[in-house]
């Protein structure tokens, strides 16, 4: 990239994650048309294959030429071609995320997390939301922009606490952490007695850290600010797991919970067949990259349903449904990225599906 490019560019989250919507260069000479511009790997989709339109329009104003794009994947490395010059993803430091600013950034000790706090004074609900296994780190900004979530959920709520904290990952990248996995047994298949993956030091939502993360919720009740009747938790994926971790370290705290896609190993399988007297509802998608995910689930929520639970709910999503979010088992696409497609399938709990956010927070304790 010439040193004299500026760029910048307007993020959005979607139902797949960060968006690009709109990109500004700076520096470039003479007038510039949508016919000069390239967009490479560009995609609007879940699995990365099919290309965003384009260019929509272009303005110039000064030495800034604004390009407005159909909204594509961030996550994906794009790349800028304008006037033989290319802008590389990397290139580009300069970064918007719409609402971003709704949520205060935070740090209690070594927790890091993000708060959207409502308007109004008196004791308000609190909803926590856990991100999946991409986003942990110490950015204090994956968990909004990974996936829809945290954002959807405080302007669907805006009258209630949102709180995002980020889960460590001491180091451990995602590959790192499943090679660990895979070393110890399949991390697909439920392995009770298996060494656990959830104490101090591991990464993602290990005990010790969603009991520092309980304790801040505990000390916002104390302050008067949180509603102790109305405290939820939600979560997708490895935050599903991380739901039924953190209402197994605090059962008091919580009103409900909506535990989506859940990983289910030797830690979560266990939990969740001796769960607490928590009402929850899980859900995810008839079939997805852990196959069996969902007849371990279905297990554990017999035997509580054999016990006279009845607070326990389980919805798997259909084809048809996932479809019509966009998550499509297309002819172009293998087995095998069919099923990581229907792992999005927090995308339709966190458009309300069934009712379920609204049943969440229907509950007191």
């Amino acid at each position: 990239m010439s040193a004299k490019l500026k760029t910048s560019i307007d993020t959005f989250i979607g139902d797949f994650g960060q968006m690009v919507e709109t990109i500004r260069i700076a520096g470039l000479s003479g007038e510039v048309t949508a016919e000069d511009i390239t967009l490479q790997e560009c995609y609007t989709d879940c699995c990365a294959t099919i290309a965003s339109k384009g260019v929509l329009s272009v303005t110039q104003s000064g030495d800034v030429t604004e390009i407005k794009v159909e909204p594509f994947l961030y996550r994906i490395d794009f790349s800028v071609e304008v006037k033989g010059q290319t802008i590389l993803k990397a290139d580009i430091a300069d970064i918007t995320v719409r609402d971003e600013e709704l949520f205060a950034k935070r740090i209690d000790g070594d927790v890091v997390y993000r708060l959207y706090e409502p308007k109004a004074s008196a004791p308000r609900p609190l909803i926590l939301f856990l991100h999946g296994g991409g986003e942990c780190g110490s950015d204090n900004l994956l968990q909004l922009t990974g996936t829809i979530g945290a954002i959807s959920l405080a302007k669907r709520f805006p009258d209630m606490f949102v709180l995002a904290p980020q889960a460590p990952d001491y180091g451990t990248t995602m590959q790192e952490f499943f090679a660990k996995l895979i070393a110890t047994g399949d991390p697909f298949r439920v392995c009770v007695g298996a060494p656990t993956n959830i104490s101090l030091g591991d990464r993602g939502w290990n005990r010790d850290y969603v009991g520092r993360v309980c304790d801040l919720i505990r000390k916002m009740i104390a302050e008067g600010r949180v509603d102790a009747s109305r405290v939820y938790v939600i979560g997708m994926s490895m935050g599903g797991a991380g739901v039924i971790t953190t209402v197994s370290s605090a059962p008091d705290l919580f009103a409900a919970a909506v535990p989506i896609c859940p990983s289910m190993n030797g830690d979560s399988y266990p939990l969740l067949e001796n769960w607490p007297d928590v009402p929850a509802y899980i859900a995810t998608a008839y079939i997805d990259h852990q196959a069996g995910r969902h007849a371990y689930i279905l297990r554990a929520l017999t035997k509580l349903w054999e016990s006279g639970r009845k607070d326990m709910k389980y919805t798997l999503f259909t084809p048809e449904e996932l479809e019509a979010y966009g998550i499509f088992a297309s002819p172009n696409l293998t087995e095998r990225e069919i099923r990581a497609a229907n792992h999005n399938s927090w995308v339709l709990v966190l458009h309300n599906e069934y009712g379920i956010l609204d049943w969440m927070i229907s509950h007191r304790k």
